[in-house]
């Protein structure tokens, strides 16, 4: 009997899985063929644009004055700018996979960036449905365009995960320039490396409005994850020119890098105009994780922290998204949101149920104003010892590199937002609050599948300090 309901039970998902299948097939037919009437309005097109360690504070609407980046800004301006935008962790291949699943990372075990190419475990599980996979049962053409840093195994590329085409890089970096260090991932097309690049920024935008061009025609998804502005600090002489005023050379090149960017977003945004399909194509635009200030100058003013902690600076980040016609323009949105919103939001754009398992919301009805209210009771965020939650206006933080304590800090981020007045002695029952909610939802975490570098280094220097305590015995 056991046996027998096992079996009915595989039969009963092959069968749901081929009608839906089936159900993607035939409207991709209608949008290919042009029959879809009336009632079967084309769905929107998705232009989903990340920058790589972007700081909070180095946009034109975010406050950068030294700067310019108006291509970018006219996203904020056509339509709404998270002041409260979260990512889901403050590196950066975690981000990514609660992003492209919907899903807190946390709960299938992706929590850190790979400690080295060579780890064979490090990778999306097959068992998470990707945004792209989700849009390509729909009848989407799906494109994938930069950065991806979810996997290296082949079954893990992204032409495995949902996308049909591929150009870009399966690492964490890549130099900009070819006369640079090669000695990084390749850059691929599909599965197979390139000749020669020129200019990582530019080559991106080129590949990402080559392939809208040819899809002007069909429903597309365009996932286009910039290396831009990560390390190693690189840019066209002509772009470094720009900023011939700025004393500091890193300033100096980042500003050239940050400039370039821009430029790529702008050519994109114009070919979206050019083939007049910028009113049914949602855009949104994010930064995978916090400005690493030391290293690159990338700025996250006013919040404290950077890269890598769970302070407002790792993990709050430019955050914006533009629908003409369908959203507000120039809406300034308060309320706090997070990367994982994407997904839903754009499964609701399309005109689908979102899945249950998804942790994100839909947020169209709250900036259409037709919900009221705040999309999240709470937000959470674990990233090794590091770990965090906010409710409201209050976050419960521990961060021991950043606050240099093991104990748990608990600021008001409405009237603190640079998380500098320590309120746990004084709200001892908030503390209780915001840690049991913490708990509950870490109760449906599971451990790592794979230790980061940094714990990596941690480990090794502790073993280095234990080796070096017993030899002085």
């Amino acid at each position: 009997m056991e046996g027998g309901k096992g079996d009915l039970q595989i039969g009963r998902r092959k069968f749901i899985t081929a009608i839906a299948s089936a159900v993607g097939l035939a409207s991709l037919r209608e949008i290919r063929s042009g029959e879809l009437s009336a009632s079967q309005k084309r769905p929107p097109n998705i232009l989903f644009i990340s920058a790589d360690d972007l700081g909070y504070a180095e946009l034109g609407v975010q406050g950068c004055k030294d700067i310019s980046t108006p291509n970018i800004d006219s996203i904020a301006h056509n339509g709404v700018r998270f002041t409260n935008g979260y990512v889901s962790c403050p590196v950066c291949a975690p981000t990514r996979a609660g992003w492209i699943t919907g899903r807190y990372q946390q709960r299938f075990g992706f929590e850190f960036n790979p400690g080295g190419a060579s780890q064979e475990d490090f990778g999306l599980p097959l068992t998470e449905l990707t945004i792209a996979e989700r849009l390509k049962k729909l009848g989407y053409a799906t494109g994938c365009f930069g950065k991806w840093h979810l996997g290296f195994r082949r079954e893990l590329h992204p032409l495995n995960r949902g996308f049909d085409e591929f150009y870009g890089f399966l690492g964490g970096g890549h130099p900009y320039l070819p006369t640079a260090d090669r000695r990084r991932t390749a850059i691929l097309r599909g599965y197979e490396p390139v000749d020669k690049f020129e200019f990582t920024t530019m080559d991106f935008a080129k590949e990402a409005i080559s392939f809208i061009e040819r899809h002007r025609d069909r429903p597309f998804f365009v996932y286009l994850a910039f290396n831009a502005v990560h390390s190693p600090l690189q840019a066209p002489e002509e772009y470094i020119a720009r900023f011939k005023q700025i004393e500091n050379p890193t300033r100096r090149v980042f500003a050239a890098m940050l400039s370039a960017l821009d430029d790529a977003v702008g050519m994109v945004l114009a070919k979206l105009r050019e083939l007049k399909l910028e009113e049914n194509t949602i855009v949104f635009f994010i930064s995978d994780n916090g400005g690493p200030t030391k290293q690159t100058s990338s700025r996250n003013d006013p919040l404290r922290g950077f890269k890598g902690q769970v302070l407002e600076g790792g993990i709050r980040v430019p955050f914006l998204v533009q629908w003409k016609g369908h959203l507000p323009a120039g809406k300034v949105y308060e309320h706090p949101v997070i990367s994982l919103d994407i997904c839903p939001t754009i499964l609701a754009a399309a005109g689908v149920e979102i899945p249950k398992e998804i942790e994100g919301v839909n947020l169209l009805p709250y900036l259409t104003g037709k919900k009221e209210g705040q999309p999240h009771e709470a937000l959470f965020w674990r990233f090794g010892r590091q770990w965090a939650v906010r409710m409201g206006d209050f976050k419960l933080v521990c961060s021991p590199q950043g606050l240099g304590s093991e104990e748990p800090h608990l600021f008001n981020l409405a009237e603190d937002i640079g998380e500098t007045k320590d309120l746990a002695s004084k709200l001892p029952q908030k503390v209780k609050e915001l840690k049991a909610a913490y708990d509950e939802w870490n109760s449906k975490n599971i451990p790592p599948k794979w230790q980061g570098g940094a714990v990596k280094r941690q480990q090794r220097q502790l073993r280095r300090r234990q080796g070096q305590t017993l030899r002085q015995q």
